[in-house]
Formats: C-alpha cells, structure tokens, sequence
C-alpha cells in the first residue's frame, strides 16, 4: 500500500493539521495516550518501591528478587534498600531509552515501522497489567521495556518521514507532537498518582494499561496517513551509505555524549527527586497535603504553558530569518536547567534544619520545563536531519543511548542521596546540564558546516 507522501502532486506540502502533515494529529494524539501510561507508571514507581514493595515481607513474594538483587549489587555495588530503588529506577528509565535501538531495526528491517508500533502498544498495555500483581513485578519490567523498544525510534522516525528533507517545519512538528506527551504527563500524574498513593498502587497501574489500548486504536484510525518506509530485509549486504555520511554519523555520537550529561540531571526529576519532595518539602497547602505525584504533574504543565510560547516565538524568529541554530537553542536549554537544578539546592540552604518551602520546589519546575523545551525538541529534530535516510529509524533510535548513558548514571548518583548533604547532591547535578551547555559550545562549528550541506542537498 502506498502512503501519502509529505508533498502532494504539484509539490505543495501537506498543510492538512495546523499547517503540518495530516499524520501529524494521528502520532500526536497516540504519543499523548501512550504518555499518560508511561509517566503514570513512572510517577508511581520509586513511591510505590520504596513505600510499598520493598517491605519486609512483601518483597520475599517478588518471583526472582533475591537473584536480581544478587546481580544488581555485582554490578553496582552494595546497595540499601533505598539506593536499590534509585538504581532500579535508573537503569529501567535508562534501558527505556537504550532498548529502542533494537526496535528501530527491527522497524527497519524485519516487521515496517507501522506493524513495529502496533505490537508495541499491545506489549505495553500487557506489561501495565501485570504491575497489578507484586509477584510479577519483574517481569512487567521486563514487558514494559520491550513494548517500549518497539514504539520509540519508529514513532520519531515517522514523524521524521512527515517532512521532506530540509523542511524547516520539522522542528515545530516535533514540539507539537512533545507538546502532547506533556499533556499525558501533566493529567497522568493526577490520576494514576492520586489512585496509587491515596487508593492502592495497582488502581494507578491499572488505569495506565486502559489508556495505552486507547491510544492503540487511534494509531490503528490513522491509516494511509502516516509514512512507513520501504522495508528493508536483512541481508549479508551492508546498507550503503550515501557520501558525507560519516560526518553525520560522527556528529550524532558526539551530539549524544553531550546531551547524556543533561540526562543525568534531568532523570533525576523522576528518580530522587520525588523522595527529596515527600520527606523534605513543606506540601501543605491550602489546608490539604498536596500528593508527591502531583509535583510531576506540575513539571509537565510547565511545558504545556510555556510550550506555545516557545513555538510562537521559534515562528516569529523564523519568519525574521533570525531563527537561533539548533545547538543554541540546546545551549541555552541547558544552562536554564542548570539553573533549576541550583534552586533545589538554595531551597535546601535556605530552609537549614526545617522543611524547605514549597515556592523552591514549583520555581525549579517553571526554569527546568524552559530548559527542556529549548533541549528535547531541537536535539530529537537535530538527530533525526542528521541520521541517514537508509537506517532513520535505527539512526533516531541510537540517539537514545545518551538518555540511557543518563539515566543510569543518575540512578548510580542516588546512591548519594541522604549521604552529602542534599544542597550539594542537587549543585552535582546542576553541573552535569551546565557541562552539556559547554559541550555543545565545542559540536557548534562542525555541526553548522554539515548540516549546511544537508540544506544545500535538499530538494526545491
């Protein structure tokens, strides 16, 4: 079946969804469901961790716990049952991101990038249900990173493949369709993390596993609308490059080591993060104690609020001709995390002894949605221009090494969390996004020079 492509006959491009690509509204729409699910889970994880399953006689029921223990500690030493939780949480946040590698390639070459995302949505909502039962724990772990691999570089990809190459609308495009994974983030929080903490984990897990089935069916509507580029069948024969691929290739390596150091930083919002709030913050007010989960909704909101702002301003640059380059945009997204980072640690001076104020906590959410707005949509738009036209998907898919490189060198740094001092635990990881500021100052010459070649190659 031949799907539409992003120009019509007469080279017009497709301006059918808010002056994007029809397919657009369908994988936005789809990313939001499928969100929800998976920020509802994450929300709850390191809570329900370390308030619920690892109590003594809870955690003997996990099938395979004390062997999984065994490895973790061989690998990352001995660790409490605290810092056990961080670790978990870091190294499944990290091999969310890692593992889609493998699904980009089998999206390349074995099933389509269509038939690759549908499977994986049926996988996920499989892993959420298990999440119901703490026998299983491990291996709804295990379902939920599998059903990942298979959706997040094919979906990028086809986002990617909305746009002809060097359309300068790409970029918007990717932060419309970020700006929805937001709103189920914002919304997920609320739900499933007030149904876990305040009603029984498994309420919020169950409801995670509803609304990834509904965001399968509107995959499954979006039909001729979305690209699915030619499948590629293994073979002995090495995919040819095209000249000047190599400088691509070698960009997004180091693009990616740059932007792991942000991931360090900004993972911990999810892992840490939510122990420091729930025993170190003052979440009492107006009257109610504000649930933990619900400060996870308030960092997506940030987004939400700030994100339109963002694209309106991107547009208006644009029309000026005066549009920052990509790697600014990271630069300047990078140190506004930073900046975020160090208010959790004057929160934490300023409170000495006491509970430290909740106004700290909601100003570090305003400066690190910012930051994450300038970061994630220009870094995701950057690799996919960058990754070469025969292996996209895999290309899009490798990029997410740095988050897994990230976020298991967060998970590891948790185990300093309640050892330093929280001030000082918080300005380490400020240094870590401000030296992906710096590393992205070295990538900004090299990284013009190509991609002004890859404009000068693009069609008319």
């Amino acid at each position: 079946m031949q799907n539409r492509s992003p120009t019509s006959p007469n080279n017009a491009p497709d301006r059918s969804f808010l002056g994007h690509p029809l397919g657009l509204k369908y994988l936005t729409a789809m990313e939001g469901f499928e969100r929800f699910s998976y920020f509802g889970m994450q929300a709850l994880l390191v809570l329900y961790m370390t308030g619920r399953l690892f109590r003594p006689g809870v955690i003997d029921h996990v099938i395979g716990f004390t062997g999984f223990r065994t490895g973790m500690e061989a690998v990352f030493g001995p660790l409490t049952l605290q810092a056990l939780a961080l670790q978990i949480f870091g190294l499944y946040s990290g091999l969310v991101y890692l593992l889609p590698l493998l699904g980009g390639y089998v999206g390349d070459q074995l099933l389509g990038r269509r038939r690759t995302v549908i499977a994986g949505l049926v996988v996920m909502s499989i892993g959420h249900l298990l999440m119901a039962f703490e026998q299983t724990f491990l291996f709804a772990l295990f379902t939920l990173l599998t059903g990942s691999a298979l959706l997040k570089g094919n979906v990028a990809a086809q986002v990617s493949g909305l746009y002809a190459e060097g359309d300068s609308r790409s970029d918007e495009g990717f932060s419309i369709f970020l700006l929805s994974s937001n709103i189920g983030a914002v919304v997920s929080p609320l739900v499933c993390g007030t149904l876990g903490e305040l009603y029984g984990w498994h309420y919020g897990f169950g409801v995670a596993a509803v609304v990834v089935l509904i965001g399968l069916g509107v995959y499954l509507a979006a039909g001729r609308s979305l690209p699915d580029a030619p499948l590629r069948r293994v073979s002995r024969t090495v995919i040819p490059l095209e000249r000047g691929d190599g400088a691509r290739i070698a960009l997004m390596i180091a693009l990616a080591m740059a932007a792991s150091l942000f991931w360090v930083a900004q993972s911990q919002i999810w892992s840490a993060y939510p122990v420091w709030v729930r025993d170190r913050v003052d979440r009492h007010i107006f009257g109610l104690d504000m649930p933990v989960t619900w400060f996870q909704s308030v960092d997506s909101l940030g987004t939400i609020v700030f994100g339109p702002v963002v694209i309106w301003l991107w547009a208006q640059q644009q029309a000026r001709g005066s549009a920052p380059a990509d790697l600014t945009k990271i630069f300047w997204g990078a140190l506004g995390f930073a900046g975020a980072e160090f208010l959790l640690s004057l929160g934490e001076l300023s409170a000495g002894g006491g509970k430290v104020a909740v106004a700290w906590a909601l100003s570090f959410h305003i400066l690190s949605a910012i930051g994450w707005l300038y970061i994630a949509p220009s870094i995701i738009a950057l690799v996919a221009r960058l990754a070469p036209r025969s292996v996209k998907a895999t290309g899009i898919s490798a990029y997410y090494f740095s988050v897994f490189v990230g976020a298991t060198i967060s998970g590891s740094l948790g185990k300093f969390y309640g050892v330093i001092p929280n001030w000082q635990f918080w300005a380490l990881h400020a240094g870590f996004a401000a030296a992906c500021g710096v590393a992205v100052l070295v990538l900004m010459n090299p990284m013009n020079r190509v991609m002004a070649r890859i404009t000068a190659k693009a069609p008319a």
